[in-house]
């Protein structure tokens, strides 16, 4: 039976034939005494079209996944690997395209071509292969270490890390430099926090006692920066200059906190780094 033909009643998974069955008659013709059970309610409704888009959400995946595995396929050739109709796989498809997963691409032919439209054959575009597990992390992971190595190790190592860290964030603070020139002094860091959120960083800013907080609530590197702490420490200099005053990195992602905050004191005294001791992790 599949899963769409199953009722779930309190955990317990019931057939529709089952659950179609009526009462059990008992002697004389009388109707057994027996669990009741609940009638069809908007609960229930609601359950079964939960169970419904999640399967439609699995086959989706299932399509998908095979597009990544076998390269740009035709409808035909997606039924024939998942042992679907052409019609359903079209139809997910459809939802595929409109959610920018994949893209209709002319299918390329070799040798003569027949007579009629050539087949569509569907492509996972670039969003599409990023919903996919990628190996971005331990490729700048490894990079990194290759720059440390190269570099000499030990001390040496760790200055070329944090050479190109701090040659990295440089690239990035010119479009947050310029967004923090347009706001007027005391709107700085929210126009910090809106050109942080539109680099992936989902950030805030809100006011706190005797100054402000900027909050990341997403890292892009946090798992390349548990590694190396130097991508936090120059990004933390960065707010510093951008904001011309001392800053305190008081929580990151990296280092296990829920949230990157730093917190940004009233103070306007000027500074060109950070603190060591907190740039890149919690204050002990």
């Amino acid at each position: 039976m599949s899963a769409s033909g199953q009722l779930r009643n309190n955990g317990v998974v019931k057939y529709a034939g089952e659950a179609s069955q009526g009462p059990a008659a008992g002697p004389g013709g009388s109707v057994a005494a027996g669990p009741q059970q609940p009638a069809p309610g908007p609960a229930r409704e609601d359950e079964r079209r939960e169970h419904g888009h999640d399967e439609q959400r699995g086959t989706r995946n299932r399509v998908a996944r095979s597009i990544l595995d076998h390269g740009p396929s035709t409808a035909a050739e997606l039924a024939l690997r998942l042992e679907l109709t052409q019609a359903a796989v079209r139809r997910h498809l459809d939802t595929l395209v409109a959610e920018g997963v994949v893209e209709p691409r002319e299918k390329r032919v070799y040798g003569a071509r027949g007579r009629g439209r050539p087949a569509k054959a569907f492509a996972l575009t670039d969003c599409g292969r990023d919903a996919f597990d990628q190996a971005y992390d331990q490729l700048a992971g490894d990079a990194l270490r290759w720059i440390a190595q190269a570099a000499g190790g030990g001390e040496m190592g760790e200055a070329a890390v944090a050479a190109f860290a701090r040659a990295r964030m440089a690239a990035q603070a010119e479009g947050y430099r310029r967004a923090l020139e347009a706001a007027p002094p005391e709107s700085r860091t929210e126009a910090l926090a809106r050109a942080l959120t539109a680099d992936g960083y989902a950030a805030t800013a809100r006011s706190a006692p005797v100054g402000e907080q900027l909050c990341q609530h997403h890292c892009p590197v946090a798992h390349v920066a548990e590694q190396f702490p130097q991508l936090c420490e120059a990004e933390t200099e960065v707010f510093s200059r951008l904001l011309g005053t001392h800053v305190q990195r008081l929580a990151t992602i990296a280092h296990g906190d829920g949230v990157c905050t730093t917190f940004i004191p009233k103070s306007k005294t000027k500074t060109t780094t950070a603190s060591a001791s907190t740039a890149g992790r919690n204050p002990a």
